[in-house]
């Protein structure tokens, strides 16, 4: 048992660690000391002082301590108490401060106040740049749905770049790019000098030859009365039978001069009318209705119906495109050309219009395949005809399946929307909705068929609502987001 007795005792100044002090040498300086010592179980009931004299001596702090003289830790404890007594008339001790201690709770929720703060106004509204795009309805029922998208052009089944059939110089042009023209309408004019010289010739030509045929033709009417003239005579025996033969010659002969005239002044009309068309050759005229979509010459320049090889002639007058034949050709995978059929529905989307749907069928399947690009072309005509569909524009066509009969069970198809727009969480699949303030809510989707670029979703969408395009990882349910456009200005 350790025990703690109060003694009191001094050392000389001389002493050393080790060495053995009495006490109290002079009690007037003597020490109040608080040894610890572990008294014999035998002394457990003593007091501390009977069992501090027992143990004969203590080591403190060095030095050997031996008992003092028997009263004299009483006579020391007693003067101990008086040094215990309160002094009433002295100043009460301050309590201790605690001012450092609000300090640092104040400082601490200055600094809270900052950091919060600090989100409310730059974390709060910071907002991830994002794009989106709006969901679609896909048709039940009596509706159609798609089967196949694929991308294509506008082309034109009529399409030509017109030219003059002579080569000839450009007297003046009658068109402008963008003019619609009518079947026969004069495009441009060439100069017809060399084809009025010629036309003249011709007429000259013709007018000589049918002055020879008047001529031979009196000769003729002569012979022919001088022949019946002298077989009169003959009959009477009144001139040789010679001279009769005579004439009769003259007369057939004169006949064939006649035909060959006859012919040549024949010739001669075709040359004339060769001549005049060359002179009409000299005026363009459109060959169909259309719309000009390009001039090609100017006053003055060369045109030939065929190259010249060099940079001074020109092919042509202008291109004209017959509207009325506008349809569209798909290219199709070779993997999915059997979904397709002839007749069969689409609905193609202008890559200009994105809103307007226009209706059409498939017109035929080209039998031929691009090696290069393992696709096949698909001719599909539109219903619709509008002055905003012009060549050469890009256009989405989705292949349609075949419309329900008005008395089937309708079913819901869910809604279609971007593939872009699903992203993986876990093991589950979801969108961001772009809801009030710009604030996205994640929502859990559940998937049905590839739609081309898109995807049905069954469950966890509604048609109308904007999904978010390619969501970064960082995306969170509730966070703000702001357009890619926005972002740009």
């Amino acid at each position: 048992m350790l025990r703690r007795a109060a003694v009191a005792g001094q050392c000389e100044p001389s002493a050393k660690s080790g060495d053995s002090c009495h006490w109290p040498a002079a009690a007037t300086e003597g020490k109040l000391a608080t040894v610890a010592f572990r008294s014999n179980p035998s002394l457990a009931t003593g007091t501390a002082e009977s069992d501090f004299r027992q143990l004969g001596s203590v080591t403190l702090a060095g030095h050997t301590l031996r008992p003092a003289p028997s009263g004299y830790l009483m006579n020391t404890s007693a003067e101990l108490l008086k040094e215990l007594r309160i002094d009433r008339k002295a100043p009460p001790a301050p309590p201790p401060s605690r001012r450092g201690l609000w300090t640092g709770l104040a400082i601490a929720v200055v600094v809270a106040l900052l950091v919060g703060a600090g989100w409310f106004l730059f974390g709060r509204d910071k907002a991830i740049e994002v794009s989106i795009a709006p969901t679609a309805a896909i048709g039940s029922g009596g509706a159609s749905a798609s089967v196949l998208d694929a991308s294509g052009y506008v082309v034109a089944r009529r399409m030509a770049t017109v030219s003059s059939k002579i080569t000839g110089r450009v007297k003046e042009v009658l068109i402008e790019e963008g003019q619609r023209v009518e079947e026969g309408q004069v495009m441009a004019r060439l100069d017809p000098v060399d084809a009025d010289a010629q036309r003249r010739l011709y007429t000259s030509q013709l007018s000589a030859s049918r002055s020879q045929v008047d001529g031979v033709q009196a000769q003729l009417r002569e012979a022919e009365a001088n022949a019946t003239r002298l077989g009169s005579l003959v009959k009477q025996q009144l001139v040789a039978k010679s001279q009769y033969d005579q004439a009769i010659a003259q007369r057939d002969s004169l006949r064939a001069q006649l035909v060959s005239s006859q012919r040549n002044v024949q010739v001669a009309q075709d040359q004339l009318n060769i001549a005049g068309d060359q002179v009409d050759n000299t005026i363009v005229r459109a060959p169909f209705a259309g719309v000009v979509i390009a001039k090609a010459a100017q006053p003055g320049e060369i045109v030939s119906p065929l190259s010249a090889g060099g940079g001074f002639t020109r092919t042509g007058i202008g291109t004209i495109v017959d509207m009325d034949s506008l349809e569209v050709e798909v290219e199709v995978g070779e993997q999915f050309i059997g979904r397709v059929q002839p007749k069969m529905p689409i609905e193609a989307t202008l890559n200009a219009y994105q809103d307007w749907k226009i209706p059409g069928e498939v017109i035929a399947i080209i039998p031929t395949a691009d090696r290069s690009k393992a696709t096949v072309k698909v001719r599909v005509a539109l219903d619709t005809k509008d002055a905003r569909i012009v060549p050469d524009m890009g256009v989405k066509v989705s292949f349609l399946e075949a419309a329900k009969p008005a008395g089937a069970e309708k079913k819901n198809e869910g809604v279609r929307a971007p593939a872009a727009a699903i992203a993986s969480r876990g093991d589950a699949d979801v969108v961001f909705v772009v809801g009030d303030e710009d604030t996205v809510e994640q929502r859990s989707v559940k998937l049905g068929r590839e739609m081309g670029e898109d995807r049905q979703v069954l469950q966890g969408l509604s048609a109308g609502e904007s999904v978010v395009l390619n969501p970064p990882d960082e995306l969170q349910d509730g966070m703000k987001v702001k357009m890619a456009e926005d972002a740009a200005e």
